[in-house]
């Protein structure tokens, strides 16, 4: 990687009851669980003496109290396009009970029924890419899981559904940034989690 180009940092929300029972959790706005307050706490130890020209985060709880247990509730702004992906009729319900209905379902293909497309979330995706391009400096975002991927595959030039391909556990911390310059964008770190691990 070139040393002085700029990188976006991805940090995915700490544990949930949703996330520990694979429900689809989008506008449901749930706390950290005790697990996932440390969790927070342990990524805020992690990034602890980087500096970033901007902090955004999800208006979520979820993760804007991650942001602000990880340190940044000062300085983070809230940005709607870092919502979670809309899940429509889909939230609160596992992939599982989704497929005992609809077997063929792809979240990355299908989207959700009164809820996001994949083209939809790519758009909100491609805002947050074309903000952060824009600023001088490393870039740090706290936000939910789908949503993440698909940013991460849109920094790519990826369409939304590549995100399929970029598995984030809560409390993950992803760099995207660039080999050479800015024409060159590239993955650097992904779903890094020894922070959090035992």
């Amino acid at each position: 990687m070139s040393e002085g180009l700029p990188v976006l940092y991805l940090a995915r929300h700490g544990e949930t009851a949703w996330t520990l029972s694979g429900q689809h959790t989008s506008l449901t706005d749930l706390p950290l669980t005790e697990a996932g307050l440390h969790q927070a706490d342990a990524l805020g130890r992690r990034l602890k003496g980087q500096r970033f020209s901007r902090v955004f985060t999800s208006p979520l709880q979820r993760a804007a109290n991650t942001c602000e247990r990880a340190g940044f509730g000062d300085v983070g702004e809230i940005d709607r396009d870092l919502l979670e992906w809309n899940y429509g009729r889909y939230e609160g319900r596992t992939s599982k009970d989704i497929h005992a209905e609809r077997p063929d379902w792809d979240l990355f293909r299908d989207g959700c029924p009164d809820g996001e497309s994949p083209a939809q979330v790519g758009a909100r995706a491609d805002r947050v890419v074309a903000k952060v391009r824009s600023i001088d400096g490393d870039v740090l975002v706290f936000s939910s899981g789908h949503i993440l991927r698909v940013l991460g595959a849109r920094w790519l030039g990826l369409e939304p559904g590549a995100a399929r391909y970029l598995y984030l556990k809560t409390a993950s911390l992803s760099a995207l940034g660039y080999e050479h310059n800015r024409s060159r964008p590239v993955i650097q770190l992904w779903d890094d989690t020894s922070h959090v691990s035992p």
